[in-house]
């Protein structure tokens, strides 16, 4: 009982420490934060939708809600996608992990990179899965574009859908 007793007041405030020293920063999303309305074009077509990026539980994540919207056109149909992602940080408190879920039943899992006014996350490899990159780059206080990308190698990557996007709150 008393090692017990010894062990858990030694490693009790060392835990304590390990968690306290995780940065709260989230300086290279700020930017990002609000709503935003974009027009853009690609694979499904032309189209337009919203997002929003908000600080959730405490300002501990960033949760990101998309919606968009592709007119039907002679060959193809109308598309509606919906999506949510949690931007989380790593054990060492940095923003660098994010998951994915959209209506059409995808889950990805990105790793987040920082590369001047852009914020790229890309997807974990996995075997016979293709790998994807997110990019939102900052073009001034009120605009942003977003492109979605498609590699097989991970390596060659092909634009999905680019578009730009105005804040709108």
């Amino acid at each position: 009982m008393k090692i017990k007793l010894l062990f858990t007041t030694l490693f009790f405030p060392l835990t304590i420490s390990c968690f306290g020293q995780q940065s709260k920063s989230w300086n290279q999303w700020n930017w990002l934060i609000g709503e935003w309305k974009g027009e853009g074009s690609g694979q499904p077509g032309q189209g337009g939708g919203t997002f929003s990026f908000a600080y959730n539980l405490d300002h501990n994540i960033i949760e990101r809600k998309s919606h968009s919207e592709y007119p039907a056109t002679a060959d193809k149909p109308l598309v509606i996608h919906d999506d949510l992602m949690f931007i989380y940080r790593d054990f060492a408190g940095n923003p660098s992990k994010a998951i994915y879920f959209d209506n059409e039943g995808h889950t990805i899992q990105y790793s987040i990179s920082y590369a001047g006014k852009s914020i790229v996350m890309t997807s974990d490899k996995i075997p016979n899965v293709p790998v994807f990159r997110l990019t939102y780059t900052l073009l001034d206080p009120e605009i942003i574009n977003t492109k979605f990308e498609i590699s097989q190698d991970g390596v060659q990557f092909m634009t999905y859908i680019e578009g730009k996007s105005k804040k709108i709150k």
